[in-house]
């Protein structure tokens, strides 16, 4: 397992377009994905589980890989919401 607390740069944070995208690059590894903000933890291949964080940016969240490709993923992940 492997874990990484990111602060979210996108400009309009993980909300429609964006939450749409990670979702979409998220469904392309075979590892169980999560991502905690605060006390809730969601599955970050879920579009609603990840829409309801509202997730802006400026915001801290953890992305929390399990599996076969758990490091590219969480690489990959954080990239993304961290990209200006």
């Amino acid at each position: 397992m492997v874990e990484k607390s990111v602060v979210v740069t996108i400009d309009s944070g993980l909300q429609a377009r964006p939450a749409a995208e990670f979702v979409r690059r998220a469904n392309n590894f075979t590892s169980e994905l999560f991502i905690e903000k605060g006390e809730k933890r969601i599955n970050a291949k879920s579009i609603m589980g990840l829409m309801s964080l509202a997730i802006a940016s400026g915001e801290e969240i953890t992305i929390i890989a399990d599996g076969a490709d758990d490091q590219v993923a969480i690489d990959e992940l954080s990239n993304f919401v961290t990209k200006q």
